[in-house]
């Protein structure tokens, strides 16, 4: 093949991303021709609105309706998928590319988290490339940082922000004080949350990424059945106010990590030490941070969302394809991935922030203290602002380390307390 040859490109849904694929193309195309040392061409493209102006001109450009159809064009080198879903369409187009011996470019974590195992070994038996820096955390190159810049580590773990509109509405409760509801109001207003905003804030989005990144870090077969998964509904200002007083920030996290009982894989809100990378990372940003056994600890920071961003990474995907540089799909031959083995989120030891609403009235503190010393939990610090004989006042404890399981039986008693007026809310504590 001679070093002009173009790469031919099919780009299978042209929503803000494909659009702004195409867009970055355009613009760069000089300047990655020259890296590349051949041109990226669009030679094909299926969306189901002709008509939309997309920015982009498009003559020229083969259309298809149907982007199962265009993954099956004769005359493309690459399908990059960007319609999305676990399931459906974008599944029979990724699985009709490569069927037709097509590298894939994608840009889809549910389609990943759900089927990534099979496809990567589907691609590798064809020596076909499955590449995915877009999936997790927009323009960071988190893939490529733990795949191949870490090649040399063993990774104890790996963390981070991975939903930049729950980091955004997180972000917005503590600088401005105001609840959750009217946050993801101004949120979707803004553009920054859908319309059906559950697959964010109910932790599924960043559970789809923290799957594909737990592949990836520990050379195991993606598993999103094995996420512990909760979101930030429950997260009240109240409870922000209370992790600035005692020195934490509160984020919604995926964490990764091996132990002694197989890997822990969950998503849910955390409070983390201000100074943090984590806690400093505000707004729609994400941030993922991996711990490797001879690099240490590694940050990575930026926006994780967007066209722009998006992009950027869809198309340093193109780069290393027209390169010819190929990596396994998750750092290892897909054939010698192993199946996850979860460690139970009962297991988890570590600290706890839990807020109460009790009547204010003699004997309720001590009750509370005796259901947490039946359970071998102990209290570090103990908050309660001011007296209201009668009424209903917030309490805040924090522990020290302690089991889940333990913790959970212990707020079961506590909820059932008559003077307990709410269900416990309980935070976990990360020390990162």
């Amino acid at each position: 093949m001679s070093a002009a040859t173009p790469l031919k490109i099919g780009v299978a849904g042209l929503g803000t991303v494909g659009a702004g694929v195409l867009k970055l193309l355009n613009q760069q195309a000089r300047q990655l021709a020259q890296r590349c040392g051949r041109p990226l061409i669009v030679t094909a493209v299926s969306a189901r609105d002709r008509n939309r102006d997309r920015g982009v001109d498009l003559t020229g450009v083969r259309w298809y309706e149907d982007a199962a159809q265009l993954a099956a064009d004769p005359d493309l080198d690459v399908v990059v998928e960007l319609i999305g879903g676990s399931d459906g369409i974008a599944k029979r187009t990724v699985e009709a590319a490569l069927a037709r011996g097509r590298h894939v470019v994608t840009a889809n974590k549910a389609l990943l988290a759900h089927h990534g195992a099979d496809l990567a070994l589907a691609a590798e038996e064809r020596g076909l490339t499955l590449a995915y820096e877009a999936a997790v955390a927009g323009g960071i190159p988190a893939i490529k940082g733990l795949r191949e810049g870490l090649a040399a580590n063993a990774l104890r773990a790996v963390h981070g922000i991975l939903n930049g509109t729950c980091n955004y509405i997180l972000t917005e409760m503590r600088t401005t004080g105001r609840e959750f509801a009217e946050v993801l109001a101004d949120a979707q207003r803004l553009g920054y949350a859908e319309a059906d905003p559950s697959f964010d804030i109910d932790g599924i989005d960043a559970a789809h990424k923290l799957a594909v990144l737990t592949g990836v870090a520990f050379g195991c077969k993606v598993d999103f059945n094995a996420v512990h998964v909760e979101g930030i509904r429950h997260i009240t200002a109240l409870d922000i106010q209370y992790a600035d007083e005692l020195g934490y920030r509160i984020r919604l996290l995926g964490i990764a990590r091996a132990t002694d009982r197989g890997i822990e894989q969950r998503v849910h809100p955390c409070m983390v030490p201000i100074g943090s990378p984590i806690g400093a990372t505000d707004g729609v940003f994400n941030a993922v941070v991996a711990d490797g056994d001879f690099v240490d600890k590694v940050v990575l920071v930026g926006r994780g969302a967007g066209a722009g961003p998006t992009a950027s990474a869809v198309v340093a995907d193109l780069v290393d394809i027209a390169r010819g540089r190929a990596t396994p799909t998750f750092g290892i031959p897909a054939a010698q991935l192993v199946p996850l083995q979860a460690a139970p989120i009962d297991r988890r030891r570590g600290r706890y922030y839990v807020r109460l609403m009790v009547l204010d009235r003699p004997g309720v503190i001590a009750d509370i203290a005796a259901a947490l010393r039946d359970q071998n939990v102990s209290m570090e610090a103990f908050l309660q602002r001011g007296r209201a004989p009668g009424e209903a006042v917030p309490v805040v404890l924090t522990t020290h380390d302690t089991e889940e399981a333990a913790m959970q039986r212990a707020l079961s008693v506590i909820g059932s307390l008559d003077a307990v007026l709410e269900p416990p809310r309980m935070i976990r504590i990360e020390d990162f």
